[in-house]
């Protein structure tokens, strides 16, 4: 199995359509993750927090998230969503994914084989790596 991650996006206004969510379709049709699990939940304007179901989330008349209708492992709890629902700006709306990063998986694999572990990682902001990059004079 490869490395678990999961993300939580916000999207102001309540607004999710554009082009995130083909682009994470892809990413699963190409093998790179697998999503195990996906909720949404939206942040009402009297500060009530409310999960939505997988449905046409962009209004465009199209499911793009329809195959992962049944996605969800129950590793996401109801805490979990109203935490995320929590730090939300009222009348925003959030996807909650956690997938496994499926191209990580054969290298995680032959590590563990030869008695390797992980002991530590993390991610850089990119507003840390952007800044870091312009005060070394590499960044475009």
């Amino acid at each position: 199995m490869g490395p678990i991650d999961y993300l939580i996006i916000e999207f102001p206004n309540g607004d999710m359509g554009g082009e995130g969510l083909p682009l994470l379709v892809d990413l699963v049709d190409r093998g790179i993750i697998r999503i195990i699990d996906l909720s949404f939940v939206r942040k009402e304007t009297d500060g009530s927090v409310v999960a939505l179901t997988i449905a046409d989330l962009d209004h465009d008349g199209v499911l793009e998230l329809a195959v992962f209708e049944g996605a969800p492992s129950g590793l996401l709890s109801s805490e979990d969503v109203d935490e995320a629902g929590a730090v939300l700006e009222p009348g925003s709306a959030a996807g909650i994914i956690v997938y496994e990063n499926l191209w990580a998986a054969p290298l995680a694999s032959a590590l563990r084989r030869s008695g390797a572990q992980m002991i530590a990682g993390g991610r850089i902001p990119l507003e840390d790596l952007v800044g870091a990059l312009d005060a070394a004079g590499t960044g475009d």
